[in-house]
């Protein structure tokens, strides 16, 4: 068995990005060792056994008689995950003459190897392997589980592998110049999404529909309070259904997210979505859960995993406040980055944020509120973690009253379907205006700086602003609180396919803004 250098590649995973690495092994007779250098987690640590076992299964390749040596370069930028294991296999057998190395320099390998030899899937294929296409590579040989996950990437030849021993035996009839068949995946039609839920469900709550409808049409965040089983809810569930479905850049941008956390599923029957997520974490969910992090491996969040959708967190008030306050940055950056003492890694998190508080821990202080059990104190306490700032950031902030016994036979209200076309038509009305403000034809109203908004030519006349400006005077209102309030009322004006906002619209946005009823 002659001995040399073997070079093939593979990606890492930086947040939600990928990185070509340039995998190489260096095979000598000399005292048996197998070592691993470039930065790599404990994983990454671990392949060498896992190589080992797998590698003895097949003729010719005594790697436990070997010094081996394995560089993942770049060295300097961490490397993390299983997904390692076949690029360093091939480059050991590369090294070791089982295949030739000019056949497989410019392939991607994916994929985690078993002590059997199999190839098993992990996460995040779909950015690894857009990343590799980026780069300019052609072929791209990954896990059968994952070969669905991988064709959603265009520009790129995608080869599934079962086990090591058939990749070996491929790679040698290449190089003897013989055809060589492909695992047979078969072909299969993914699934269609669920439908999404209907707004006509939802009984009575005029004012609640008419902001949900708001937030839609201008990507507003939103407060629903009220007492239990009034319905906030069925609302938040149904603002998706509201939105216009996600083009192929976001639709990529989404997917990408769920395939690094495992969410696509393995096989054929996996899809873009197309439809903007809802995550809805409990409300024990810990500040790493929510925002992103952990111990070794940085993870995205839940308002990650809600990027270009609705992120509802019902019973806020029941979160902790550490983990609310944390939402003020990504609220206003659209992206959250994580620190680390090795790294910093940064995650899009460009979400509608979605708000339901109970008016008190037992939930029936709402009218009289002759049956509530609350402490003033204990309703202080209540609602403190729904601080002043984090709450200024929140453009609509809706009390919700529950239906009354006449409204239980009352005619399905609404649909989604009528709804969401006023809001794809404002929505549309909003790209058009502000194309060249925001560089995109997607832009909405909540995403236009204030200083446009207060500038010329889209300056409100001083009648349409009055009650506005006497709140700003008299501290009712910070300068967020207006800039928000003046775009609320630019969607309010598209949503009733207006030109402009005039005071009705504006004074329409501003008590919005006030009327959730939540105490202080």
């Amino acid at each position: 068995m002659g001995t040399g250098l073997g070079r093939t590649r593979s990606v890492g995973l930086r947040g939600v990005l990928g990185f070509v690495v340039e995998v190489e092994a260096h095979v000598t007779p000399g005292l048996p060792g197998f070592a691993i250098s470039g930065l790599g987690d404990s994983a990454v640590k671990q392949s060498s056994d896992r190589i080992k076992a797998a590698a003895a299964l097949i003729d010719k390749m005594p790697v436990s008689q070997r010094r081996v040596t394995v560089n993942l370069s770049p060295a300097g930028e961490r490397k993390v995950g299983t997904g390692f294991d076949l690029g360093i296999f091939v480059a050991v057998a590369a090294a070791m003459e089982l295949v030739q190395v000019g056949v497989v320099r410019d392939v991607v390998h994916i994929g985690e190897v078993g002590l059997d030899g199999t190839v098993r899937p992990v996460p995040g294929v779909l950015p690894l392997v857009r990343a590799a296409a980026l780069t300019g590579v052609r072929h791209v040989v990954v896990p059968v589980g994952n070969a669905g996950e991988a064709r959603l990437v265009s520009g790129v030849q995608v080869h599934p592998v079962a086990d090591v021993m058939e990749l070996v035996h491929r790679y040698d009839a290449l190089g003897r110049g013989r055809a060589v068949d492909e695992v047979a995946v078969p072909l299969v039609v993914p699934p269609e999404p669920p439908p999404v839920r209907d707004l006509s469900e939802v009984v009575g709550q005029a004012d609640a529909k008419l902001a949900l409808e708001i937030a839609a049409a201008g990507g507003h965040h939103l407060l629903l309070a009220g007492p239990p089983g009034a319905g906030k809810t069925m609302l938040a569930e149904r603002l998706p259904g509201l939105l216009p479905a996600l083009d192929e850049a976001e639709s990529m941008e989404v997917t990408a997210i769920h395939s690094v956390l495992g969410a696509l599923g393995d096989g054929e029957d996996v899809r873009l979505i197309s439809r903007p997520p809802f995550v809805a974490p409990h409300h024990g969910a810990s500040q790493a859960a929510v925002i992103g992090g952990g111990s070794g491996r940085i993870r995205p969040g839940a308002i990650t995993q809600a990027h270009r959708g609705v992120l509802f967190l019902d019973e806020t008030p029941e979160f902790d406040k550490s983990v609310l306050q944390s939402l003020r940055t990504p609220l206003e950056r659209g992206s959250v980055s994580i620190a680390r003492a090795q790294e910093t890694v940064t995650f899009p998190a460009r979400f509608q944020l979605v708000l339901a508080a109970n008016p008190c821990p037992c939930g029936n202080g709402w009218g009289k509120g002759l049956d509530c059990t609350c402490t003033p104190m204990m309703r202080r306490s209540y609602f403190g973690k729904l601080s002043g700032p984090l709450l200024d950031r929140v453009d609509l902030q809706v009390h919700v009253q529950p239906p009354g016994l006449s409204m239980a036979g009352a005619a399905a209200g609404e649909s989604s379907a009528s709804v969401a076309a006023r809001v794809a038509g404002a929505r549309s009305a909003q790209g058009e205006r502000w194309r060249e403000v925001l560089e995109t034809r997607r832009g909405v109203n909540a995403d236009v700086p204030g200083s446009v908004l207060r500038g010329r030519p889209w300056r409100l006349p001083t009648s349409a602003t009055a009650t506005l400006d006497r709140s700003l005077e008299s501290g009712a209102l910070s300068l967020r609180g207006y800039d928000r309030t003046l775009r609320c009322a630019w969607t309010i004006a598209d949503v009733t396919r207006l030109q402009r906002p005039g005071r009705d619209e504006v004074d329409l946005a501003l008590s919005l803004r006030h009327r959730s009823g939540v105490a202080a």
